[in-house]
């Protein structure tokens, strides 16, 4: 597979993906020897002692199947030998806007039943839920006794959850879109940086530009100014910038037929700062390791590697004093650059399996020291992740390893220097192929600025 821009659009691939999702989930039933694959797309939860909800969130496995993400109470059922049906809640309600009949490209793929009211669904499904693999939240059973509760068996979770790691050309093409979005959003998000916006004018501007509120979007912007930036998930939105404005680090992705983008850029404010020069070398080492996600690669050893390339970024710029190889090895690396390199994308920002030995299960460790990698499998075509470092002058890591015994591989005037900025991160979204990765990231910023 190596998707490009002229790959078809997903209504031209969705056929062969359902097929993809098919054969897995009959392998998948075959190992729990069980009939039927019920996939609950998840209901409303109430706030505790309130009469409000939590916004809704889809179930993943059921959006896997369907680009349905607003539809509580409904259903998906597998058969081995059969159409896949879509049991749809459509509810007489004129207390809230009530889902549209079904239509878009998916359609006709699918034997479609319209109920009325939740407890109508039981129904359809298949009379023994016994014989059925349930994957969903307990609260998706149906009825006051609890019928067709989830049970999520652990050999289909185990064998479904392994394979989505590869992501079918429709995902793929679903993953540029979203890839696209957020990138119109980010260059919209730096004009407001640019025209003196605060933080929470800044994530306005953003859902604007996304055309997607704070419920839609595939996580919560992280929107930083000056020494938030050093909160590896500020998620706070002050209402006035500060002053004066040095730097704006942003997190913040799009979503597009229930598939996340997570994109991250730093900008300084002075862009002839060393703080400038700074970002701009941590970009060259991003790229790089980009180019490093290839197919038979170890994502561990790539982990390493891009402390290995930040340690070097900071001995250039005389933040520490010691070759990055000791970086490495004494925590010094690991004070700067406190998180993993990246982690699967999909149809979650953080995708399942990360740590899957295979699809029976069991796990690959984490390298040792290195408590926050969310991906340590090996690269294989298909495979989407995310590349991020990031370089953070954060007051307690630097105290720590002070305490440690380590303050003399630090240059702390240096430090000083850059603590007003918070830090950088630069993430882009990576797709393994057989050939050279292709960055989707990168891809929707040049057809931006191209356009």
């Amino acid at each position: 597979m190596s998707p490009s821009s002229a790959t078809p659009s997903p209504a031209h691939l969705y056929a062969d993906h359902l097929a993809v999702l098919a054969e897995r989930s009959q392998t998948a039933l075959a190992r729990a020897g069980l009939d039927h694959l019920v996939v609950p797309s998840g209901t409303l939860h109430y706030q505790v002692f309130d009469d409000r909800d939590y916004p809704y969130a889809v179930n993943p496995q059921f959006k896997h199947w369907l680009p349905l993400t607003r539809n509580p109470g409904s259903w998906l059922v597998f058969t081995p030998g059969q159409r896949p049906k879509l049991i749809y809640l459509q509810p007489r309600d004129y207390w809230h806007v009530v889902p549209e009949a079904p239509s878009g490209y998916w359609v006709e793929h699918f034997d479609i039943v319209v109920i009325r009211r939740p407890e109508e669904a039981q129904q359809h499904l298949p009379k023994n839920a016994a014989r059925c693999a349930i994957l969903g939240e307990p609260q998706s059973a149906l009825g006051k006794y609890g019928a067709y509760l989830p049970n999520n068996p652990q050999a289909v979770l185990d064998y479904l959850d392994y394979h989505r790691a590869y992501k079918t050309p429709y995902e793929i093409a679903m993953l540029r879109e979203a890839s696209r979005r957020g990138v119109r959003a980010h260059r919209a998000a730096e004009r407001a940086f640019r025209a003196g916006a605060s933080e929470f004018g800044i994530h306005l501007a953003y859902c604007q530009a996304a055309g997607q509120d704070a419920t839609e979007l595939p996580y919560h912007n992280i929107v930083a100014l000056d020494t938030h930036a050093a909160v590896l998930h500020y998620t706070e939105f002050d209402r006035l910038p500060p002053d004066p404005v040095h730097s704006f680090l942003l997190d913040a992705g799009a979503s597009h037929g229930g598939y996340a983008s997570d994109i991250t850029r730093t900008h300084a404010h002075d862009t002839a700062s060393e703080f400038q020069a700074l970002i701009d070398a941590v970009d060259r080492a991003q790229q790089a390791m980009c180019a490093q996600v290839r197919a038979g690669f170890d994502y561990r050893q790539l982990h390493l590697d891009a402390h290995l390339a930040l340690a070097g970024v900071l001995r250039d710029f005389g933040v520490i004093k010691v070759a990055p190889e000791t970086a490495l090895e004494t925590g010094v690396s690991a004070a700067f650059f406190p998180h993993g390199i990246g982690h699967g994308i999909g149809l979650q920002v953080h995708d399942v399996a990360g740590f899957a030995a295979s699809d029976h299960g069991g796990t690959i460790d984490k390298p040792e020291g290195h408590p926050y990698l969310r991906l340590t499998r090996t690269l294989e075509p298909g495979m989407v992740v995310t590349i991020e470092p990031g370089v953070y002058f954060v007051d307690m890591l630097l105290e720590d390893l002070r305490d440690a015994g380590h303050g003399d591989s630090v240059d702390w005037d240096r430090v000083a220097a850059f603590r007003p900025y918070g830090g950088i991160r630069i993430e882009d979204n990576v797709v393994c192929t057989v050939d050279a990765p292709v960055n989707l990231t990168r891809e929707a910023f040049a057809g931006l600025d191209a356009g």
